[in-house]
């Protein structure tokens, strides 16, 4: 029997997106820059779940609002004192779209040392793509419609 190269399969399409495991962009600003804008590091140290539900609507690519997320994220902080571990999971999908650095440390560390420097760098970030966490995930995708701000959504297996 002889195997013959006629009746290879047809090759798979380019893969696109953000290719897993890229983590060595650097965030736009620092993590101790929160205080360069004065009125987002008073609402987040006054009102963090709001900075945060912003974050997870953009994050989120509208399938989760602002007002759900950050509900979440203020009933966690009551019950529990615990919403640094939901708020760290967004950070972990924010870095994964961007192609971000695990910097200075890990998610979780970074978000249950200093959850309030954490949120204004998300926020930030997402600023400095072109992206206004203030106008929510319909507005901003409107406004950015055709320029390439955010990474394309990720495909997922359908039947």
């Amino acid at each position: 029997m002889k195997y013959t190269n006629e009746a290879a399969a047809p090759s798979a399409p380019p893969a696109t997106g953000v290719p897993v495991g890229t983590s060595n962009v650097q965030w736009s600003s620092g993590l101790f820059d929160c205080f360069d804008d004065c009125g987002l590091c008073c609402l987040t140290c006054w009102c963090p779940c709001i900075t945060f539900g912003r974050v997870a609507e953009i994050v989120d690519r509208g399938a989760s609002s602002c007002g759900t997320s950050g509900a979440l994220y203020a009933l966690l902080g009551a019950l529990t004192g615990c919403q640094w571990i939901y708020s760290c999971t967004y950070r972990q999908k924010m870095r994964a779209q961007f192609g971000l650095a695990d910097a200075p440390c890990c998610d979780c560390c970074v978000h249950f040392c200093c959850e309030a420097c954490a949120l204004c760098q998300e926020y930030k970030e997402l600023k400095a793509r072109g992206v206004d966490p203030d106008l929510g995930w319909q507005m901003a995708a409107a406004q950015n419609a055709g320029a390439a701000a955010y990474p394309p959504a990720p495909q997922q297996m359908g039947r």
